[in-house]
């Protein structure tokens, strides 16, 4: 009886049982599904939004945003249905039914402007034609050459007297990317140099630090631990300490307020030796903030460029990657028409070229787009023109671009981002999608790479490699992403000078100090936080965010350096989190909870006392990132084995015996591997371990404390994809199979103790950037670079040996090399042949002797001569050295 009555419930559920399964097996089709309707959706939302831009009734114009904001809330509803998984249907005829309802009410109609989705695709790889190119770091606009030599002169030449230089002009028309240029060209004339750009809501506390910050960075030395702590008298003491008896030049760019002079002129002392301030500033106000005196002069940027010039910088923007530049005859016309609409202001110029530069090369399309672009900006007469421009390359762009575009909407105005850190918010976020052949790393490289062709963002500075390391956005362009960026709720600002936040939907949030804001929008689904505060935030703030913020996927405390020194229990609520950034934030312990992020891609806990992980790290099964100093699991060595999508490991730190490196062979999808503490009885397992890592490209390999451990790799025909690979322990004699590599850019030797030049074996890497050996890598006496060798090394740094006495450089050597660093090494005299190196830019000595620093000094040196090409020399001596020299400094230079 009892059996009938399980078999009875059982053939009763099976329908049930089987539909459920039919679900779940049937949900990731549906939600990719969704996912392309999503996307369809926002492309409808932002013609609706620019509808209501562009309606001039104000009542239809009400009607119309209140009807956006009901479709942003159904979008809104859909990207958090498709992350939970459920209501996909409800939510799906939620959106239908409200897209159907606006296009009753508001017929829309296409754009006149043609749209992102008509661009033309990416060649093969974009991202290459980036590397290096010098136009991609604000150039100086053509026709500036009068104005170089003037401020040049300015600079160096003029009364002993401390002088400040005001560079005014109007928004776009070149201050910055003129003032940073000639200082770039100048600073070597002086003993220390800073750049500072100025926030529109700066505080004297912050700008002092900024200073005192890279006074100390250029000469190597630490800042004071307290820095951050400090007051405003105390930093101003420390700044004048650095610059006392100094000739310095700073640039203090984008002032918009007239009293900062008042604010900073105490600190910035004048010692009579022709010091000078520059500065940046779209208000003449500002320019002339003490009248009368001989030394304040202002250099005004008021004439734009003339339509040969204008024509010049359009071309280079437009045609750059297709016909290097040149117009082709078809096209000058319709170029013409256009750039005489940018009426002179390179910002506009570049803009629009960087917008065209996407589009086909047919002239029919090109004439109707500067038809277009005359009536748009007829039409807006009351917008400022430029502001219109950037609106229209905004309106181009296709959904995800925009978005990744609006991103930078999170980061405070002027600042440089590293696009590493960017990249993978882009990814998380979903902005990024798959492409077949490429991972999503690349694909976001591709969309940076765009990005900065279109002239939206700046790069700031590249790896030794060619690839974007930090990037920006002009300042007009971060009020236009700030703009769009409230108007979309994509993002918002909460601290001192923002307004507070009053729609109930919300994406993004920056915080830039405590704010009750964060108690009324709680409910609004954020799914991103971004904390910027130097300040302390209480826990009562941060509770806040870890028990309501139950939607987010990004949470970024990078910089935190004061206070959060604990992280709540309640951390493990936020179960939709993807990336979880504490670098330099204070930290010193992980919460167990941290196990219930079940949906954690990105941890990064580098630069800060973490170095233990908790057992329950080992259920973040979607990890793909783990970044750290130092890292392991005192409780469960066996952590790593379960974290099979592992792409980044930094640093782990290895055991006494083999279970974390027996772990390793697991994690088939490891591109990045980097351990510590290394035996050498653990050989055979790590290269076990390693040849199951079919898609590695970088490998560190640290000994940890020296003790004799030795690093004897036997062939590794796994290695060839090798990009990066570093080194740091004893070797026996240096691989053979280091010289195959011939993918390999960056070598790094510490402590190898190598008795036989290794230059030998290694000069023929033909792809080889960037080299580094150090601390007794090396126990002979002399190097020699010999003719034809490193053709394609870009940096060359050598420190450490204690041995070296004589390095040789044979003409035809080292002819792409760009740094080269010395550091603590017996030489008297510098490289014998460094004069033929053309292309050095930067010289850095370190700790070097008294004798070798007067051998290059610019004032009599008898081997200047050898390095007077060099653009930048730089000596340093650590406090310590100076200990040891009895007082004695580095001689100027």
């Amino acid at each position: 009886m009892a059996d009938a009555v399980v078999s009875l419930a059982q053939n009763h559920l099976l329908p049930q049982i089987l539909g459920a399964i039919k679900m779940l097996r049937d949900l990731p089709k549906e939600v990719a599904d969704i996912r392309d309707e999503l996307e369809s959706f926002q492309e409808f939302i932002n013609d609706a939004h620019k509808a209501t831009q562009d309606e001039k009734d104000d009542d239809k114009r009400d009607r119309i945003k209140e009807r956006v904001e009901r479709l942003r809330e159904a979008a809104f509803r859909m990207e958090d249905a498709i992350d939970e998984s459920y209501n996909l249907q409800d939510v799906k005829s939620l959106v239908c039914a409200e897209r159907e309802a606006f296009e009753r009410h508001f017929p829309l109609e296409r754009s006149s402007l043609y749209r992102g989705k008509q661009n033309v695709p990416f060649e093969e790889d974009p991202w290459l034609k980036l590397r290096m190119d010098p136009l991609l770091i604000e150039e100086a606009p053509v026709g500036l050459d009068e104005h170089t030599l003037a401020l040049k002169n300015l600079l160096t030449e003029g009364p002993q007297e401390r002088t400040v230089i005001s560079v005014v002009g109007i928004p776009g028309v070149g201050k910055s990317t003129l003032a940073k240029q000639v200082f770039d060209k100048v600073h070597k004339n002086f003993e220390c140099h800073a750049l500072i750009t100025v926030s529109q809501y700066y505080t004297v506390k912050r700008v002092l630090t900024d200073v005192l910050v890279q006074l100390c960075k250029e000469k190597m030395e630490d800042p004071p631990q307290d820095v951050s702590t400090m007051d405003q008298m105390s930093l101003i003491q420390e700044v004048k300490k650095r610059l006392r008896n100094k000739r310095y030049v700073i640039l203090f760019d984008d002032l918009r307020n007239e009293k900062f002079w008042d604010d900073i002129e105490y600190s910035v002392i004048d010692d009579k030796n022709k010091s000078r301030i520059l500065i940046t500033t779209r208000d003449e106000k500002v320019g002339k903030f003490r009248k009368n005196s001989p030394y304040i002069k202002v250099h005004k940027l008021e004439k734009p460029l003339s339509e040969k010039e204008c024509f010049k910088l359009f071309c280079n923007k437009a045609f750059k990657y297709d016909f290097d530049g040149d117009c082709p005859e078809e096209f000058k016309d319709i170029s013409l028409e256009i750039v005489r609409n940018c009426k002179g202001l390179p910002l506009a110029i570049v803009v629009v070229g960087g917008l065209l530069s996407h589009k086909g090369k047919r002239a029919p399309e090109w004439r109707l787009f500067s038809q277009n672009l005359s009536l748009e900006l007829k039409r807006n007469s009351d917008l400022n023109y430029i502001t219109k421009i950037l609106s229209l390359s905004y309106d181009d762009l296709s959904h995800n671009l925009r978005s990744c575009l609006l991103y930078f909407g999170m980061y405070p105005e002027d600042y440089e981002v590293k696009s590493s850190r960017l990249i993978k918010q882009w990814i998380v976020e979903g902005f990024i999608k798959h492409v077949a052949g490429k991972t999503l790393k690349e694909v976001a490289q591709q969309k940076l790479s765009e990005l900065i062709r279109r002239n939206l963002v700046q790069v700031s500075s590249f790896t030794i490699d060619g690839k974007v390391k930090r990037c920006r956005v002009h300042d007009l362009i971060h009020d236009m992403i700030v703009k769009n960026a409230k108007e979309t709720c994509f993002c918002h600002s909460v601290g001192e000078h923002n307004q507070s936040f009053s729609s109930e939907i919300l994406r993004g949030l920056t915080i830039l100090e405590e704010s009750d804001d964060l108690i009324r929008i709680e409910r609004s689904h954020i799914r991103s936080i971004l904390l910027f505060t130097k300040k302390e935030l209480s826990r009562q703030f941060m509770g806040r965010i870890f028990e309501k913020c139950m939607s987010l996927k990004v949470l970024d405390f990078e910089n935190r350096i004061s206070g959060l020194f604990v992280v709540s229990e309640a951390l493990g609520n936020l179960i939709h989190l993807k990336y979880l950034n504490f670098r330099k934030s204070g930290i010193f312990c992980l919460p167990k909870s941290i196990g219930k992020l079940q949906n954690l891609e990105i941890l990064d806990v580098r630069g800060t006392r973490v170095h233990n992980l908790p057992k329950e790290v080992s259920n973040l099964r979607k990890l793909r990132h783990l970044l750290g100093f130092s890292i392991s699991c005192h409780e469960k060595k066996e952590f790593l084995g379960s974290l099979t999508l592992l792409e980044k490991i930094h640093i782990l730190n290895l055991g006494v015996d083999t279970v974390e490196i027996r772990e390793l062979e697991k994690l088939k999808q490891l591109r990045d591997l980097r351990v510590r503490n290394f035996r050498e009885r653990q050989t055979d397992a790590l290269c076990f371990s390693i040849d199951k890592m079919k898609f590695l490209e970088v490998l560190h390999i640290d000994v940890g404390e020296p003790g004799g451990e030795i690093i004897d790799l036997p062939h590794m025909s796994c290695l060839l994809p090798l990009r990066k690979l570093s080194l740091t322990g004893l070797l026996l004699k240096l691989p053979n199979w280091i010289s195959q590599l011939q993918n390999l850019l960056k070598l790094s030797l510490k402590g190898s103790e190598l008795t036989d030049d290794p230059l030998k074996s290694l000069k023929d890497i033909p792809n080889l950037l960037f080299l580094s050996i150090g601390f007794d890598a090396y126990k002979g006496e002399t190097l020699h670079f010999q003719d034809g060798w490193f053709q394609q090394l870009k940096k060359l740094e050598l420190e450490y040996l204690v041995k070296l006495n004589s390095i040789l450089i044979d003409r035809g050597a080292l002819q792409s090399l760009k740094k080269l660093l010395l550091t603590k090494i017996p030489l008297k005299k510098v490289p014998t042949g460094i004069q033929y190196l053309k292309n050095l830019e930067v010289l850095k000595v370190r700790d070097m002797s008294i004798q070798f620093e007067q051998s290059i000094a610019n004032d009599g040196g008898e081997d200047y001569w050898m390095i007077q090409h060099v653009h930048h020399v730089q000596i340093q001596v650590s406090f310590i050295t100076k200990m040891f020299r009895g007082g004695k400094f580095v001689p100027k230079y």
